[in-house]
C-alpha cells in the first residue's frame, strides 16, 4: 500500500486523517481514506454519492468522532481522485453497477489491514445510498444503515423516462454508452450555475465550500454522466425496488425540496423496511449533510443516537 493525497488544507476535518492507494481486484486504482480515532467504539463506513470524494464529508466525519467513531470512506471508481475510466475524465461512467461492490472489498479489507475496528454501520448519500442497500442486499456485515437522499431512483419527467430508456440502450448497442448524458455538462455545475435555486443544499456558505475545494483540487471534479451510467443507474434503482428490505434498522434523510433523486421511491421503500425510519427534514434539499448549520446539528445528533442505539 502506497500513501494516497489528502487534502486536509480545503476540508474541516478531524486531525490524523490519512488516505491510502488500493486497487480493486479489476486493477482499477482507488483512493481510500480514514479518520481514526482512539479507543473508537466501531468504524463508520462513507459511501459518497456520485461527483463526490473523501474530503467533503470531512465535517460529517469530525461529527462521527466526537460521538466516538472511526470513519472509513474512498473515492468510487471514475471520481474523486481515484482511476477515471474513460479518456474525457469529467465524464461519470462505470462499466457495471456490480464494479461499485468491488470497491467496497477494498474499503473493508485496508479497514481490516490498517488494524481499525470493525464497521457498524454505512451512511450512504445519493449514489452511495444505491450503493449501499446493494451491499445490505448482498450481505454486508453491518448492524444498521443510515441513508441520506438515497439514490432508489432518479427525477425525470414521466414524458422522457420511456425515451431515457430507449436512448440508452441503442447508444449501448451502437457503441455510444460513453455518450454524456443529454443536458448535463461535462464539467462541475457547481463552478457554473448560481447559489439561487441550485438543487443541493440552502447554506450559502457549504455551496461555496463545495466550489473551493474543486478549485484547490482540480482533480476533484467531475461533470455530468455518460449513457452507459443513466442506462445501469435506472436498471439498479429498479432492481432494488423489488428486492426485499434487508433485515438492519436503517435512518433515512430526505429532504422536503428533493429534485435530484426520486422521493416517491425513498417513501415507498422506507414504508416496507420494517426497522426502518424516514426522517424529512424541513426545508431541505439533496444533501442534508450540507446544509444550514442547524440541519447539521440535528442530522449529528440523530444519527449518533441512532448508531450509538444499533
Amino acid at each position: 500500500m502506497t500513501q494516497a493525497p489528502y487534502h486536509a488544507e480545503i476540508c474541516n476535518g478531524p486531525s490524523g486523517g490519512y488516505a491510502l492507494w488500493r486497487k480493486a481486484s479489476d486493477g482499477v486504482r482507488l483512493r481510500i481514506g480514514f479518520w481514526p480515532l482512539k479507543g473508537a467504539k466501531a468504524t463508520v463506513l462513507i459511501f459518497t454519492g456520485r461527483t463526490e470524494y473523501i474530503e467533503k464529508y470531512a465535517h460529517v466525519a469530525l461529527d462521527l468522532q466526537a460521538a466516538g467513531y472511526t470513519v472509513a470512506s474512498l473515492d468510487w471508481r471514475g471520481q474523486g481522485l481515484s482511476d477515471r475510466l474513460m479518456d474525457d475524465p469529467y465524464r461519470g461512467h462505470v462499466g457495471s453497477f456490480d464494479d461499485y461492490q468491488k470497491d467496497i472489498d477494498v474499503l473493508l479489507a485496508t479497514l481490516a489491514e490498517e488494524g481499525l475496528p470493525a464497521p457498524c454501520a454505512l451512511i450512504g448519500h445519493s449514489m452511495g445510498g444505491c450503493i449501499g442497500l446493494r451491499a445490505l442486499v448482498n450481505g454486508l456485515d453491518v448492524k444498521g444503515a443510515v441513508f441520506s437522499a438515497p439514490m432508489w431512483g432518479i427525477v425525470m419527467a414521466p414524458a422522457l423516462r420511456p425515451a431515457a430508456w430507449a436512448l440508452s440502450r441503442i447508444a449501448a448497442q451502437a457503441g455510444l454508452g460513453g455518450t454524456l448524458a443529454p443536458g448535463t455538462n461535462k464539467r462541475s455545475f457547481i463552478l457554473s450555475d448560481p447559489f439561487e435555486n441550485n438543487t443541493l443544499t440552502r447554506d450559502r456558505e457549504m455551496w461555496a465550500m463545495m466550489g473551493a475545494q474543486i478549485k484547490a483540487v482540480p482533480g476533484l471534479e467531475l461533470g455530468g454522466p455518460s449513457l452507459d451510467w443513466v442506462r445501469l443507474a435506472m436498471d439498479e434503482c429498479a432492481a432494488l425496488m423489488r428486492t426485499s428490505t434487508p433485515n438492519v434498522p436503517a435512518l433515512t434523510f430526505l429532504g422536503d425540496g428533493e429534485r435530484i433523486v426520486e422521493a416517491s421511491a425513498i417513501h415507498d421503500k422506507m414504508s416496507t423496511w420494517p426497522n426502518g425510519t424516514l426522517s424529512i427534514i424541513k426545508n431541505g434539499e439533496h444533501e442534508a449533510y450540507m446544509e444550514v448549520p442547524e440541519t447539521r446539528a440535528r442530522l449529528a445528533a440523530e444519527t449518533a443516537a441512532f448508531l450509538d442505539s444499533l
